[in-house]
Formats: C-alpha cells, sequence, structure tokens
C-alpha cells in the first residue's frame, strides 16, 4: 500500500505516526506540504518521502489523504485531477467538505471517503466517523477504515448527513470534555484545594468513569444512578445541575455544533 498524504499537519502526521510501521518501509508513504520546515520533520522523525508539489508519487499512490485546510480544498483539488490516473481511493479528513462538492471539483471523480477524526487521533485514542461515496469499491473502504484504525477506532455511517452529528459529538467533543474538566479545577481551587490538585483529581475521575462506562453493559443513566444516593452529596450536585438546566445546556450546544457544520458545507462548496 502505497499512501500520499496532501497537507502534512498535526492530523496527518499522527496518521503517519501510527502508520509508518504498518508499510513495507517509511518511503512508501509520500506527504506534500508547501512548507520545507514541516517536511523536513516529518522525514527526519518517519523516514517519509517528501515534496512540495503534486507528482509522480501521488499518482502511484492506492490512497490519496486529502489532510489540507478546508479553504485550500478546492484549489487543491484543481492540481490533483491530472494526477487520479490509477484510480486511487481519496480519503478527506477537511472539515466541512462535502463528498458531493469534492467529487464536483475534480470532474466526477467517485472513488471519495469522507472521514471525521478527533484530535485524540494524536495520542491513537481517537475515534473516527466515515462515509463512503457509491463508487468506492469494498477493497477501497477497508484500505480508509485501515489508515483510520491506526490512530483509533471507527465508526462507519449510511448516509453523510450524519457527518455533522459525529462533528457534533466526537469532532468537537473533546473541547467539551476539556471544558467540563476546567470548570471541576476551578471548583476544586475554590473550594481549597491547589491547582495541582484540582486538575489531578479531575484528570483521574473522568478517565476512570470513562473506562467503567466502556467496560460495563449497563446503560450510562444506570451507573450515574447508583453512584446518586438520594440525600447524599452526589444528588446534591446533581439536583444542582438539573435546577441550572445543564443536561439541556449540553445538548444545545452540541446540536449548534451540528447546524454550524451544516453551514460550513453549504459556505465552502459554493
Amino acid at each position: 500500500m502505497k499512501i500520499s498524504f496532501i497537507g502534512g499537519g498535526n492530523m496527518a502526521t499522527a496518521l503517519i505516526a501510527g502508520l509508518v510501521g504498518k508499510v513495507p518501509q517509511p518511503g512508501d508513504i509520500h506527504v506534500v506540504d508547501p512548507n520545507p520546515e514541516a517536511l523536513n520533520k516529518l522525514h527526519t522523525q518517519y523516514g517519509v518521502d517528501t515534496a512540495s508539489a503534486i507528482g509522480d508519487a501521488v499518482s502511484a499512490s492506492s490512497v490519496i489523504v486529502l489532510a489540507v485546510k478546508p479553504q485550500q480544498m478546492r484549489e487543491v483539488a484543481a492540481q490533483l485531477q491530472p494526477h487520479l490516473t490509477g484510480q486511487p481511493l481519496l480519503l478527506s479528513i477537511a472539515a466541512g467538505i462535502r463528498s458531493a462538492d469534492l467529487s464536483r471539483w475534480l470532474d466526477g471523480y467517485g472513488a471519495i471517503v469522507r472521514a471525521m477524526p478527533n484530535t485524540p487521533a494524536l495520542i491513537k485514542k481517537g475515534i473516527t466517523g466515515m462515509v463512503a461515496m457509491a463508487d468506492v469499491s469494498a477493497d477501497q473502504k477497508e484500505l480508509a477504515d485501515e489508515v483510520m484504525r491506526a490512530v483509533g477506532d471507527t465508526l462507519w455511517l449510511d448516509d453523510e448527513s450524519q457527518i455533522d452529528a459525529v462533528t457534533a459529538v466526537s469532532g468537537s467533543g473533546p473541547a467539551y470534555v476539556f471544558y467540563f474538566l476546567e470548570a471541576m479545577q476551578q471548583a476544586a481551587t475554590e473550594m481549597g484545594l491547589a491547582p495541582e490538585e484540582g486538575k489531578q483529581l479531575a484528570l483521574a475521575t473522568f478517565m476512570g468513569a470513562a473506562r467503567l462506562a466502556a467496560q460495563s453493559d449497563e446503560e450510562l443513566a444506570v451507573l450515574r444512578q447508583r453512584v446518586t444516593s438520594k440525600g447524599g452529596t452526589t444528588h446534591a450536585a446533581i439536583t444542582s445541575m438539573e435546577g441550572a438546566g445543564v443536561k439541556q445546556a449540553i445538548i444545545e450546544a452540541m446540536k449548534a455544533a451540528q447546524a454550524r457544520g451544516r453551514e460550513l458545507g453549504d459556505e465552502l462548496g459554493k
């Protein structure tokens, strides 16, 4: 499997780090980026092949990962189109760019998988929502899955419209977690603990609870109820959050993220 990355930013770097041991040799991974410092760093660290412009190495690839900024995608598509001679799989991880628009910019090219990873991919703990266009073969779909599984779990969707929900839940989700952790740390300091003590407690609690939920067959609500003895300290906290409308505020915030995802798709696809 020869893989080309168009773009050598953080997410591309995370994928390269996960893939470099899974290809016969590092040189089977080719990275195109106009930034010479980024290319030098990737070559030095991982031994991958690099170039400042799209060329023959991209044409020889079975998978081309589009990892550029959404605003650059139309221009990149124009540069890429002459090099799609071998019918490679295009795996787009650019936020907001719909497969139909990318296909249109590529004169109807259909072997496209759209993916929405998240930042825990940087430590191989990510999850990626994925959807394939009709022209993607079973083998190409497996290739796409193999690439994204290098940095975490994958979730295949039947309809691309669901990508906006994935963006709201997991794509933007790490920020919600950090936000909640910030609040826990601040509360800890206001109650007399040192900032680092509050951070340690919040992180360990969050990671432990998430792992417990992942390993349990019970519903999340049941797990919460088991910690929430009526009249106890946890009950007081949950009652306070319910009174403040915290759960509904979170739901509405995620719906706002979903709506913004749709808007970006409309704006970027024009």
